[in-house]
C-alpha cells in the first residue's frame, strides 16, 4: 500500500517542494521508518503522528511503515510534516481519498489529540506553491492569513486532523482564506513611535533626517541620558515607506524565523533590531547547526540597532563588515551553502569615554587619554569606515525638556526623505541593486558628486585644518550629495560640504587630544 502527499520545506528564506511517500506492508515485523535525511523533529514525528491518528478515532496501521521525504539527499527539520505524513498513512489504508493529494500542499504539526499548531514559513511555501502551479493549501488556521497575502492561490485553514480529513474526502467545505493585498498592506503602516516625541535635539534630528534620506550608516556619541536610544528607536518612522515587494520579502525572513508577530500576515512597517551586545556572531550574523537568519536579516529593509557599540566582542563586530559591504550573507557548511539578505541601516551609538561624561559640561570626567584611547579603540578601522555620519548627541538641557510644544512629526519628515530618496532612484536608474546614496561606488561619486571649485576649496581646508582622515573624502562628498538632494539642489554647494564635514567628528579625534 502506497499513498503520496505534497508538502514543502525551507532553504534559507525559499520553500521548495516535498514529495511525502508512505509505504505499508504486512510482510515484515511492526516498525515505522523514517528516510530521506531527516533531523531530530522530523523523526520525533511518528510519535506524534501514531497518537493524533488513534486520538482522532482512526486505527493506526501496526505494520512496517516508510516514509520517505524526497528529496531524499536535503536535510530536512521542522515539525511540519506531521500533517502530510498521517494524511499518506491513512491515504494508504483507505481512510482518505486521494483525488486531491497531487493538488494540494499539506503542512502542519500534530498536538497529540489530533489538532493543528502553526508552523514556520508559510509565506515562502504558499510562494513556492503558487511558482510551481500548484492549486492550493492546507494548513493550521494560525498560518492562513500569512499565506493568503499571496494571490493565485486557495488557502484552507483547518483546526485538526479530523478536520483535514473531512475536507479531502469532500465531507466539510471550509471558506477559502482571502484577503484585498493592496488595503491590507496599506492598514499595517503604522508607526507607534514619532519624532515628535522627542524634546530638543533639533541638530541631531537633522543629522538623522540626512541619514534616512541617504540610507547612510550612524554613530551617535554622547553622555548617558542624552537620548541617543529614543532617537534610534523613531529612525524606522522617518525611513521611506516599504514597498510591497520589500514586505513581501522582509515577511518571508521573519516567517522562516518563526517571528511573525500573532495575527498579522504582512509586515508593513521597516523593522527595528537592537541585539544585546552578549550577542554572538552567529546570532547577530546568522547560523548555527540548521542555519538560521540573523539579527542582520531581520533587519533587512530596516533599521539594526547597536546600542554601546564599544561593548560588543570584537569578534562579532568584525562580521558585519561583509552584511555592510554587500547587502547579504553567505553562510558555509558541509552540506549546503546559504544565502540571507541583510540590507539595513546600521545605527550604533557609544558613550565619549568609559565612564561617559567626557563631553557632558554637568559631569566631571573621571577617564585618563590612555583610557579614553583604548575604549575608542574597540571600534575597528575598517568598521567605522563603513559608516557615514558621526553624530554628536549633547545632554539636553531643562529649558528643552519642559517645552510643551511637540516637535515635527514624523510623517511631515518621512515625506521630505521620500522626496530625496526618489531623486536617488532616478539617478541610479541603470545600476542594479542601488537606490540611496550610500551605496555609490568610486564610479558613481566620480559621476553624481562633482564639487565646484569653492566647495572643493572648502574641502581641502577641513582636509588639511581638522585632521580628517583619507576614508573621510568619500563619505564627505556622498553625505554632501544626500543633503543636496534634501534641498531640491543638482549642484553640490559649499553649505552642502560644510554641513557634511560636521557629521565626521570621530575622525576629528576630539578625545584623544
Amino acid at each position: 500500500m502506497l499513498a503520496k502527499v505534497l508538502s514543502s520545506a525551507i532553504l534559507g528564506i525559499d520553500a521548495y517542494i516535498v514529495e511525502v511517500e508512505c509505504h505499508i506492508t504486512g510482510s515484515k515485523l511492526p516498525k515505522f521508518v523514517t528516510v530521506g535525511l531527516p533531523e531530530g523533529a522530523v523523526r520525533e514525528s511518528k510519535e506524534r503522528v501514531m497518537a493524533a491518528i488513534q486520538n482522532s478515532g482512526y486505527a493506526f496501521p501496526m505494520k512496517y511503515i516508510t516514509v520517505n521525504l524526497a528529496p531524499a539527499d536535503i536535510r530536512k527539520e521542522g515539525s511540519a510534516f506531521d500533517l502530510p505524513i498521517a494524511v499518506g498513512l491513512l491515504a494508504a489504508v483507505g481512510d482518505v481519498s486521494t483525488q486531491y493529494l497531487n493538488k494540494l500542499l499539506l503542512l502542519g504539526e500534530l498536538a497529540l489529540d489530533g489538532s493543528l499548531r502553526p508552523i514556520k514559513g508559510a509565506l515562502p511555501v504558499a510562494i513556492c506553491a503558487k511558482e510551481k502551479g500548484i492549486k492550493g493549501l492546507i494548513l493550521p488556521t494560525e498560518n492562513a492569513q500569512e499565506s493568503s497575502v499571496v494571490d493565485g492561490i486557495k488557502v484552507v485553514g483547518a483546526d485538526s486532523l479530523q478536520e483535514v480529513i473531512d475536507i479531502l474526502n469532500g465531507e466539510l467545505e471550509k471558506e477559502v482564506k482571502s484577503i484585498d493585498l493592496s488595503r491590507y498592506f496599506e492598514q499595517q503602516k503604522n508607526y507607534t513611535l514619532d519624532f515628535s516625541d522627542v524634546k530638543g535635539q533639533e541638530q541631531v534630528k537633522r543629522a538623522m533626517e540626512v541619514a534616512a534620506a541617504g540610507g547612510h550608516n550612524v554613530i551617535l556619541v554622547g553622555p548617558p541620558g542624552s537620548g541617543k536610544t529614543m532617537l534610534s528607536k523613531r529612525l524606522p518612522s522617518i525611513l521611506p515607506d516599504l514597498t510591497l515587494q520589500e514586505a513581501l520579502e522582509t515577511t518571508k525572513i521573519h516567517s522562516v524565523s518563526g517571528m511573525m508577530p500573532e495575527g498579522i500576515g504582512l509586515i508593513g512597517v521597516r523593522p527595528f533590531r537592537s541585539p544585546h551586545h552578549t550577542i554572538s556572531d552567529a546570532g547577530l550574523i546568522g547560523g548555527g547547526a540548521v542555519p538560521r537568519p540573523g539579527e542582520v536579516s531581520l533587519a533587512h529593509h530596516g533599521v539594526l540597532f547597536l546600542d554601546e557599540l564599544p561593548e560588543f566582542k570584537k569578534n562579532v563586530l568584525e562580521v558585519l563588515r561583509q552584511p555592510l559591504e554587500s547587502g547579504d550573507v553567505t553562510i558555509a557548511r558541509a552540506a549546503m551553502s546559504l544565502n540571507y539578505p541583510a540590507r539595513f541601516m546600521m545605527v550604533a551609538s557609544m558613550n565619549p569615554c568609559p565612564c561617559g561624561f567626557a563631553t557632558d559640561p554637568h559631569h566631571e570626567c573621571t577617564c585618563t587619554s590612555q583610557m579614553i584611547q583604548k575604549y575608542m579603540s574597540r571600534i575597528s578601522g575598517p568598521l567605522m569606515d563603513r559608516i557615514d555620519i558621526h553624530i554628536d548627541v549633547p545632554a539636553v538641557q531643562f529649558s528643552e525638556l519642559s517645552e510643551k510644544e511637540a516637535g515635527e512629526p514624523s510623517i511631515k519628515v518621512r515625506k521630505r526623505v521620500q522626496q530625496a530618496r526618489e531623486t536617488q532612484l532616478g539617478r541610479f536608474s541603470n545600476v542594479n541593486n542601488m537606490y540611496a546614496n550610500a551605496q555609490m561606488e568610486t564610479k558613481q561619486i566620480k559621476d553624481y558628486c562633482a564639487l565646484s571649485e569653492a566647495s572643493s576649496t572648502l574641502l581641502k581646508t577641513a582636509m588639511e585644518k581638522l585632521g580628517l582622515s583619507a576614508r573621510a573624502y568619500d563619505r564627505i562628498l556622498k553625505v554632501s550629495r544626500t543633503i543636496a538632494d534634501l534641498e531640491g539642489e543638482k549642484s553640490i554647494l559649499p553649505v552642502h560640504v560644510s554641513e557634511a564635514i560636521q557629521y565626521r567628528s570621530l575622525d576629528r579625534k576630539l578625545w584623544l587630544a
